[in-house]
C-alpha cells in the first residue's frame, strides 16, 4: 500500500439485498475519523458528509440506510453503457 492511500477498514464489505449489491467502503480520514461511502457496480458513489468516530458506527449507518431507504437508492445509472 502506498503512503498516500487511505486505510481501508476491515469492516468494508459487499452488501446484497435481493438481486442488487453495493460495496460499503469505510476508510480512515487521517484525522482519527472514518469516512463512509457506498459504491454501486457502475462506480456511482454516495459519500456521507459527516465522519464517524468508529468504523463500526459507519457500518451501522450503512446498514441502516440500506435497510430503511432501500438498496436501490444507492444504485445509479450505468454511464459506461452510454458510450
Amino acid at each position: 500500500m502506498e503512503a498516500d492511500e487511505p486505510l481501508l477498514s476491515p469492516l468494508s464489505q459487499r452488501i446484497s439485498r435481493g438481486s442488487q449489491s453495493v460495496q460499503v467502503e469505510i476508510y480512515a480520514d487521517g484525522e482519527g475519523g472514518w469516512i463512509l461511502e457506498i459504491v454501486d457496480d457502475y462506480d456511482n458513489a454516495t459519500q456521507w458528509e459527516n465522519t464517524f468516530a468508529f468504523d463500526e458506527d459507519a457500518l451501522d449507518e450503512a446498514l441502516r440506510a440500506i435497510d430503511e431507504e432501500g438498496i436501490e437508492t444507492f444504485i445509479g445509472p450505468n454511464l459506461h453503457a452510454l458510450h
